[in-house]
């Protein structure tokens, strides 16, 4: 057919898709239904298997980003399996067994917690295709247990090596659901906030006053503004990326400082400006069909419904500045902060310090 087929796991979500020619929609959907229902989970093929994670767990240890979130996540979320990372420790890697698998499967993919999208389709053929194919799955038995909103912790978690050459460093308080009121303002805080690397320059006609401070004082070589939702928590925060170690004391005092600013003054020409950034990153983030696919399975399992892109546009346009501020102050004047650092960090404000920064006295 020479298509696509590839697989992948998120924090709340696994996906298996297929991309194909249109004429060969009706074989990949039927290819897809036989992985989620009918693998054999060959014992020869899990144990090659786990080689193959155990390299991708090496991998992801290079990925400094990708560390620091992983830890971000571990300490924001204690106690709580959203604090997991996705491939877990190499000692369940090693003794998964193929029962384990089969468990999992029959608690977890079960018709209500599964969503099928796709690009250039028929539609009606395509649900009639997934009713004779997916039709007989058992709905799930009823969940005993309690699935509690993971609690957010304040802590920090500083992995000091000296001879890194750049400090990595995430800043984060808990942020919005993707069903809170707060999320739509505090996408467009983020965006208030923005992302800059040095290597790009102009920072001087930047709308992110928070990029035109890190430049001007040689703060940090880039950082990136996140708001990562999940289902009934989230976290708001910047990552930085900066090989100046001695003012990463300043480099701290300049984000809380912005981060106040955003909760009491931000502005409607702000808010303008970044309303207009937000929702060409969605458009563009858009681009292709595995985008889409992915953008449409996510929202039918969140809102049970598909979001067109004139909806999202009227909910982006719809936020105010007076609610973008509202929700900055809800989400950070004086809440609880987590803090990863990695690489040469000695430089970095004691954590008792960073935490009073949080508090309206103090700004």
């Amino acid at each position: 057919m020479g298509g696509h087929l590839n697989a992948y796991t998120s924090r709340e979500q696994t996906v298996y898709y297929a991309k194909s020619l249109a004429s060969d929609v009706s074989t990949s959907v039927e290819i897809l239904s036989d992985i989620l229902q009918g693998s054999t989970l060959d014992p020869a093929a899990i144990e090659r298997e786990r080689g193959v994670i155990n390299r991708e767990a090496e991998e992801v240890d290079k990925n400094k980003e990708e560390v620091v979130f992983d830890h971000l996540h571990g300490i924001a979320f204690q106690r709580s399996s959203l604090g997991y990372t996705i491939l877990g420790p190499k000692a369940n890697i090693d003794t998964i067994t193929r029962q384990d698998l089969l468990d999992y499967i029959s608690k977890n993919y079960t018709p209500e917690r599964m969503a099928t999208a796709a690009g250039g389709v028929d539609h009606d053929q395509l649900v009639k295709q997934a009713e004779k194919l997916f039709g007989g799955l058992k709905p799930g038995a009823p969940r005993t247990e309690i699935i509690k909103k993971p609690t957010f912790v304040g802590s920090d978690l500083r992995a000091r090596f000296d001879s890194h050459p750049t400090a990595h460093l995430a800043f984060a308080v808990e942020g919005a659901s993707w069903t809170s009121p707060n999320y739509w303002p505090l996408l467009v805080a983020q965006a208030v906030i923005g992302s800059w690397d040095r290597a790009l320059g102009a920072a001087s006609h930047s709308s992110s006053k928070f990029a035109q401070q890190v430049s001007k004082y040689n703060l940090a070589n880039s950082f990136m503004s996140f708001n990562t939702s999940y289902s009934d928590t989230g976290l708001f925060g910047t990552y930085i990326v900066s090989e100046n170690f001695k003012q990463l004391d300043d480099l701290s005092h300049a984000l809380q400082q912005e981060w106040h600013r955003v909760c009491l003054s931000v502005t409607e020409a702000e808010v303008f400006r970044a309303k207009n950034q937000l929702k060409t990153s969605l458009l563009l983030s858009l681009d292709g069909t595995t985008p889409i696919c992915e953008d449409i399975g996510r929202q039918m399992l969140v809102y049970g419904k598909r979001l067109t892109p004139w909806e999202v546009d009227g909910l982006i346009e719809s936020v105010t500045a007076e609610q973008v501020r509202a929700a900055a102050q809800e989400a950070i004047y004086d809440k609880e902060l987590a803090v990863v650092g990695y690489g040469p960090v000695d430089a970095l404000q004691d954590y008792n310090r960073l935490r009073a920064a949080m508090s309206p006295i103090y700004a």
